[in-house]
């Protein structure tokens, strides 16, 4: 065994404790969703931002404060309502006066200048609020009145959305969603979980989330999770996978042709490359497999697929012709 890799498979390790440390600690304050949680971290450590989709009170604004915290970094929320403007998020330019008399405008900072941003119902903003949010997602950085601002790093953003109240709400469009490098349904709690989040916040302690990491910790994450090879037939399946979604292909799998409008993008594609090499690492290995592409699959293209009217009008989620789409493949890779 070369230095290198024994260099390498050290690092790996650090990787899986640190992780298993960071989830441990948010797993202090937050009951039962553990899935939630790892994907919620692959998508930070992968470099992408979240999209969470559940009713109110299942913790989503608890989830992303109590991440903040485990990771000492800056957080700020904002409930996007529809009269929220783009400077509300980003900021303005505001006149003021030097101290030899001068008028001079000055760039003041909005919320948007953070590391990790809960986006509140963002649903319920116009599509220009939600552009503007969009665009530092993508470029990490907004540009006003001609001068570009960087964000700090890691910037993160995690979405929340109710899928019940729709009344007064402005959807995401499709090309939008794409943004987010995963979209997590967020599940009501089992009698258990409910029995320990009452123990949890109905007594007279309250738990606490002690920092375990930085975020330049984050950082070395992202940039080592990359280093992980992919063989060239996982990463044909990968492609495979996401080609069998668009019906127009050639090689699209029937039930895409029967229930799917548009398939997924490249950018979904490349995202669930990241996430599968992320679990890899925190499966203890140095190469990525099948299973992991499988597991990433649905909370990387679930909302980068949007159904035809035959699959609306036979209310089949997208989350089930993913997991038709990866059996017809493996059925078909056996015979």
């Amino acid at each position: 065994m070369t230095t290198d890799n024994s260099l390498l498979i050290q690092q790996l390790e650090t990787f899986r404790l640190d992780f298993h440390k960071l989830r441990s600690e948010i797993s202090r304050v937050i009951v039962g969703q553990t899935e939630i949680l790892d994907d919620t971290l692959i998508a930070l450590i992968g470099g992408g931002h979240v999209l969470l989709e559940g009713v109110p009170g299942l913790g989503k604004t608890l989830t992303v404060r109590t991440l903040a915290s485990a990771l000492q970094l800056d957080f700020r929320r904002i409930q996007f309502t529809p009269d929220l403007m783009p400077a509300d998020l980003i900021g303005t330019q505001v006149l003021s006066e030097t101290a030899d008399g001068r008028r001079v405008f000055d760039f003041q900072k909005g919320p948007l200048f953070t590391n990790i941003l809960l986006a509140d119902e963002i649903n319920r903003a116009t599509p220009k609020t939600q552009s503007a949010l969009l665009e530092s997602m993508q470029e990490h950085s907004v540009t006003v009145a001609g001068a570009t601002h960087r964000l700090s790093e890691p910037f993160f953003v995690m979405a929340t959305q109710n899928p019940l109240e729709m009344e007064g709400t402005y959807p995401l469009p499709e090309a939008q969603l794409d943004r987010f490098f995963a979209k997590l349904l967020v599940r009501y709690p089992q009698p258990a979980d409910l029995e320990t989040i009452l123990d949890r916040t109905t007594g007279t302690s309250q738990p606490t989330v002690t920092p375990v990491l930085s975020g330049a910790r984050i950082l070395e994450m992202s940039a080592l999770a990359r280093q992980i090879p992919i063989a060239k037939d996982i990463q044909r399946y990968a492609i495979a996978l996401v080609t069998a979604t668009h019906p127009e292909q050639h090689t699209s799998s029937e039930t895409a042709r029967r229930y799917i409008r548009y398939g997924s993008s490249p950018r979904g594609l490349q995202a669930l490359i990241l996430g599968a090499k992320i679990r890899a690492i925190l499966d203890g290995r140095c190469h990525v497999a099948t299973a992991d592409l499988q597991q990433m699959a649905l909370p990387v293209l679930r909302h980068r697929m949007i159904l035809n009217f035959e699959g609306q009008a036979e209310g089949i989620s997208t989350d089930d012709v993913i997991r038709r789409i990866m059996n017809q493949m493996d059925t078909a890779s056996a015979s």
